[in-house]
């Protein structure tokens, strides 16, 4: 085996820490942690890379874990990031090693991000000799409030990277197969509260009330019209009211009522202009129904963008690792805070087929279950990668 072609080194080395990457996961499986409250999970990872003798630091991003991985020769940094934190959800699986917190569940597979990361630092620690450059491994918090990156970077994490290298296992495709998706492939994610006040009073007498809740429901339906007649068709975008909160009983007006939006959108025309119809609907909600609204409109991430410089690479080297072509694919309207890594420095995010034969799951499901052959073959594609983009 020669070091111009490292693909049975590299598929060896997986299948060999396979059995150890599933009990990691496993155990991590059964103590989950919602955003920045991974300390058991950081803990875990922190004392894997200190056995493998990886330098790195803890507390990054509050529970962040950064490693490095040193090559033998100058060159490029490449952060590889995988995300550790779990959903609140109650899980319903029935596996042995299920959920012990109710209420809290890695329904998202952030368990197999975190050992499959671990994988990939063990086999590059022994392909170091044949790095030129360094490897971060991002053991990243917080993904599902979609906070973690941020906090990662104001510490630091993304400090002279060169290049960033995400991934997701993806239950829609089969175990064994990989996916990507050109250019924008997930969707900026923007939020937004609504307060509407308008005078409490009898429900027999709404003339001399204010009713918030009927001003509320029609901006329920006005803000459908952001989509369909002011974003550009060919600009997928999404509006969604998930949170409609006002009232107590049957017969009193209330003062106030509470929405909850989310918006999602593939290009910044389409973020601006979402935004901004937003705000002047909101305003002329007061004018005209007689209410005052308090808008908070937060941007949370910008689109995911997958850059071909990094992208072409990866597709090449996980041909050369595997003999396949990954599948292309389409864009998703779901969000990821790598995005800040990818605005930082070119980027591509890897789709890990992890579809179970039989199964139909789909991600933040209570009876999620991904096929753990998905690991080792992650860690193979990942390291395969690393290794190319680095040699």
């Amino acid at each position: 085996m020669t070091a111009n072609d490292p693909a049975r080194r590299i598929r060896d080395a997986a299948e060999a820490l396979q059995p150890a990457l599933v009990a990691i996961r496993r155990d991590i499986h059964a103590h989950p942690e919602l955003a920045f409250e991974e300390t058991r999970t950081a803990g875990i990872v922190a004392a894997e890379l200190a056995r493998l003798g990886i330098p790195h630091r803890t507390g990054v991003g509050r529970t962040g874990v950064l490693g490095v991985v040193e090559g033998a020769r100058p060159g490029p940094t490449l952060a590889i990031r995988a995300d550790m934190d779990a959903l609140p959800i109650h899980e319903e699986t029935g596996l042995p090693f299920a959920s012990t917190i109710a209420g809290k569940m890695h329904a998202c597979g952030h368990d197999i991000h975190t050992a499959t990361l671990l994988g990939v630092g063990a086999v590059l620690k022994d392909l170091a000799p044949m790095l030129a450059g360094r490897v971060l491994l991002v053991f990243q918090p917080a993904e599902e409030v979609l906070e973690g990156a941020a906090a990662m970077i104001a510490d630091g994490a993304a400090d002279g990277i060169d290049l960033a290298l995400g991934f997701h296992n993806q239950p829609d495709l089969p175990v064994g197969t990989f996916g990507f998706a050109r250019g924008a492939c997930l969707a900026a994610a923007d939020r937004f509260d609504l307060v509407v006040r308008g005078k409490s009073g009898h429900a027999a007498h709404p003339y001399a009330a204010i009713d918030p809740i009927v001003a509320a429901a029609s901006f329920v339906a006005q803000v459908q019209t952001v989509v369909s007649r002011e974003v550009k068709p060919i600009h997928p975008a999404v509006v969604t009211i998930g949170s409609f909160q006002g009232g107590a009983t049957y017969n009193i007006i209330p003062e106030r009522v509470h929405l909850k939006g989310s918006v999602r959108t593939l290009h910044t025309e389409a973020r601006d202009t979402a935004e901004a119809a937003i705000r002047r609907l909101a305003t002329g909600l007061e004018a005209a129904m007689r209410v005052t609204c308090a808008l908070d409109y937060q941007r949370k991430v910008p689109p995911l963008v997958n850059d071909d410089r990094v992208l072409e690479p990866v597709l090449a080297a996980i041909r050369a690792q595997f003999g396949d072509t990954p599948q292309e694919g389409e864009p998703s309207m779901g969000s990821e805070d790598f995005a800040e890594f990818a605005a930082r420095a070119p980027a591509f995010q890897l789709r890990i087929g992890s579809g179970a034969p039989g199964r139909a799951d789909r991600l933040h499901n209570a009876g999620y279950q991904p096929d753990e052959a998905c690991i080792q073959l992650g860690v193979q594609a990942l390291t395969r990668a690393a290794l190319d983009l680095l040699a």
